[in-house]
């Protein structure tokens, strides 16, 4: 069996990983193998024994099952690149943080061709899990598609033969989980300047004594310095879903900005080069609370 990955950035190259670890006959097509990033991508494929395809086209021809797991703003776009080489009959399995929207236009695409679209909706972070990340399924061919999943390792559950209602749940639990982040860095980094954040932490540990502040804190500022603009896009889409249930997204819209905020603070160097091992590493928030602070100082003194 042939499986098709679309999107090789960090997801899609554990989710290779894994597959190829069964055996399983994999391809890839990322848009940034056509830019300057190309070359770490091209030497992981070749070391996995991946296929690396010229177009998303090239991509899914032939495939059985299609896992589209790009940036957010890219789910409907994805599919209509994707329509043309999908195999009747074929599965394209939606990994993708969308609005329930989103993904019903991109499912629109996807079965006019005669391929079966099925959401998925991650319910935590990837690495950890790998491949056994919990996944919630959705729409009509979900029920279907499970025991292929099931086969190469993956930990899917229906959610239900509903269309939306996968995506729905991901998009609700983001509000909290992503606006964690945003919260925990505004508050940690504000309480770093004035000198307070023990007291901060401390406070936090007595209300909420099941939670470590400090690991908690030091994993979520890494996460929004590595994956700000990928968060970021996603919370924007949670911010559609919340205005398509008739609430005004404040908080999310609130959110959105903050992991941009971060995302652009990584790409100015604040927290180090992107091509430096050491970037984004540290196992103490403060530090990245400290080089944010210094950042905004020095961004005030050229003023």
């Amino acid at each position: 069996m042939r499986v098709a990955l679309i999107g090789y950035g960090e997801v899609g190259r554990i989710l290779a990983e894994d597959l190829r670890a069964r055996d399983v006959n994999v391809a890839a097509y990322d848009l940034k193998l056509d830019g300057a990033t190309a070359q770490p991508l091209r030497e992981h494929a070749r070391s996995c024994g991946i296929t690396l395809a010229g177009s998303h086209e090239a991509a899914v021809k032939g495939a059985a099952l299609v896992v589209s797991a790009v940036t957010a703003s890219q789910t409907v776009a994805v599919a209509q690149a994707c329509a043309p080489g999908l195999t009747r009959g074929s599965f394209l399995l939606d990994f993708n943080s969308a609005s329930p929207g989103a993904k019903t236009r991109a499912a629109d695409i996807v079965n006019a061709t005669g391929a079966r679209y099925v959401e998925g909706a991650v319910m935590t972070s990837v690495p950890p899990y790998r491949i056994k990340v919990p996944l919630l399924l959705g729409g009509p061919d979900a029920k279907a598609l499970l025991p292929l999943l099931d086969g190469l390792g993956f930990a899917a559950k229906v959610a239900s033969d509903k269309l939306g209602v996968a995506s729905a749940t991901k998009m609700c639990r983001s509000v909290m989980i992503k606006g964690l982040e945003a919260m925990l860095i505004e508050s940690f980094t504000t309480a770093r300047h004035y000198g307070v954040e023990d007291a901060v932490l401390a406070s936090l540990q007595e209300t909420f004594p099941g939670i470590d502040w400090e690991r908690q804190g030091a994993y979520l500022f890494q996460r929004a310095i590595e994956h700000g603009r990928r968060r970021s896009e996603e919370v924007r889409e949670v911010a559609v879903t919340v205005r398509e249930a008739g609430l005004e997204p404040w908080s999310a819209s609130g959110t959105a900005e903050r992991q941009a905020w971060m995302a652009d603070l990584a790409d100015a160097g604040a927290f180090g080069h992107r091509s430096e091992p050491g970037f984004a590493r540290s196992e103490n928030w403060r530090t990245e609370a400290d080089r944010i602070l210094t950042h905004l100082q020095r961004c005030e003194a050229r003023r």
